[in-house]
């Protein structure tokens, strides 16, 4: 807990607004796919309320979070703290938005409740380690704790009712990666659960419910059954923060391109390729050298829907050394048929690199190699893939990638544009007025134009 109570400064706002910035894009989108019809399906069933959602008038709060927390995944453009596996982003935003509207708080309030919720879902990533990611969804097994902290500094509540929220939280943590294995909408099911259920959490204890306090470190506890190995020295560096340590929001990285954060490193490769005049026609072999991890997730040598493309390697691999880019089209059906991209990825080998090995997760790294049909070789390599701390996107850059989302989400450009101000501006504004204004107005202009279609089909 102490490790929650240190100074939250402007630059921790700012950087927060931008991570609001970049999940609302991402869910907007989402809310266009397969799964938002799923959701409007889901919440036609609901009791009305007053929280504005990504593609629906109004829910209760609970049920906005859950709406909205299973959204921010949908084009794998989420955000990633990199060590800990972890897109606190997908639980903390929908809870924080749902929680702050409905208590109608403040916008610093708003903002802080992100900065603290992305710290302890980080913080339990790094705890629980390697072995539960093995079989975890961890950004929905943290996540419930990380929307109950959220919620908990919403709501002002003490430090006895926190970590009775936390508790309660614990017993609802779920997700594991067989969703992974098999199609379907599981997995955004998870993260959606872990906002909606972290709301509820504080809820519950703010109301006076306790739970197991020792929730986490117990016999029985989360850490034991989850596999999290619990490093009693490794658990007292992380928690006993100094009061002059950055929040570590600021450690997380923004994806550029719409795939798995464990395909990235191997895009980027091909795109640094691409950018030396590289004939993808004359490549005779691929060498890919990566961590064990991103075999593990994303060896997909012949990828039939676009989920399947967003988790593979050679796909990445192939689009990006074909196409010089890997946008929101790469994974359409059509691209998937590609005659050239699927001929170059029959021949990609990948292997475990013992560099790329030893550094993961510090560090998500790649090195490629071509062996072209004249006999010459190329490669290049990544360390620090683009959107990392050490190799990040400027605000600019993120802005611009929201700007392209909600376009693509149905958004014109100066709804986007009044959006994005309005989620920059909660750093310095007293309310978040301006936010729900923004975000009302769309939903307002979506129903004027559905009832006009609708109008319009009737007549005809």
């Amino acid at each position: 807990m102490a490790a929650l109570r240190r100074p939250i400064r402007l630059h921790d706002r700012q950087r927060a607004a931008l991570q609001l910035i970049d999940w609302m894009a991402c869910a907007h989108l989402g809310q266009t796919t397969e799964l938002g019809a799923v959701l409007r399906r889901w919440a036609a069933k609901q009791a009305p309320g007053p929280i504005w959602v990504c593609g629906h008038s109004s829910l209760q709060a609970a049920e906005a979070a859950r709406w909205n927390g299973s959204l921010g995944s949908s084009h794998e453009m989420d955000d990633v703290h990199r060590e800990a596996v972890v897109h606190a982003g997908d639980t903390v935003i929908p809870a924080v938005l749902a929680m702050a509207q409905r208590e109608n708080t403040t916008a610093e309030a708003l903002l802080d409740a992100v900065v603290v919720g992305y710290e302890t879902g980080i913080l339990l990533g790094l705890l629980s380690g390697p072995s539960h990611y093995g079989q975890w969804y961890s950004t929905a097994t943290t996540g419930v704790f990380a929307s109950a902290m959220a919620c908990a500094r919403l709501l002002g509540l003490d430090p006895t009712h926190t970590q009775h929220a936390l508790a309660l939280a614990g017993m609802q943590s779920a997700g594991v990666w067989q969703c992974r294995l098999e199609p379907g909408l599981a997995k955004q099911l998870a993260t959606g659960h872990s906002a909606q259920a972290g709301l509820v959490a504080a809820d519950l204890a703010a109301a006076g419910m306790t739970g197991p306090l020792s929730i986490l470190e117990g016999p029985l506890g989360w850490l034991k059954a989850t596999g999290g190995n619990l490093d009693a020295a490794r658990a007292r560096a992380l928690l006993q923060t100094p009061p002059d340590r950055a929040w570590r929001v600021h450690e997380v990285s923004f994806k550029p391109w719409p795939a798995c954060r464990h395909v990235h490193p191997a895009i980027e490769c091909a795109l640094q390729l691409h950018a030396q005049g590289i004939d993808p026609g004359q490549i005779e072999h691929m060498h890919l050298d990566t961590y064990a991890v991103a075999l593990s997730f994303a060896d997909q040598p012949c990828p039939q829907t676009p989920l399947q493309g967003k988790f593979s390697l050679q796909h990445g691999v192939a689009w990006a050394l074909c196409h010089g880019d890997f946008g929101l089209e790469a994974t359409a059906p059509e691209a998937l048929l590609d005659p050239i991209c699927s001929a170059l990825r029959e021949c990609i080998t990948l292997v475990c690199g013992p560099a790329q090995e030893q550094a993961y997760p510090q560090s998500f790294g790649a090195h490629l190699q071509l062996q072209m049909a004249n006999g010459t070789q190329h490669s290049s390599e990544v360390v620090n893939v683009l959107g990392d701390p050490e190799n990040p996107l400027s605000p600019d850059q993120v802005m611009a990638k929201a700007t392209q989302l909600l376009q693509a989400s149905g958004w014109i450009d100066w709804q986007a544009r009044h959006l994005i101000s309005a989620a920059l501006a909660l750093a310095e504004d007293d309310s978040p007025a301006r936010l729900w204004s923004s975000l009302q107005s769309w939903h307002q202009s979506q129903n004027v134009s559905s009832a006009q279609a609708s109008a319009s089909k009737r007549s005809s």
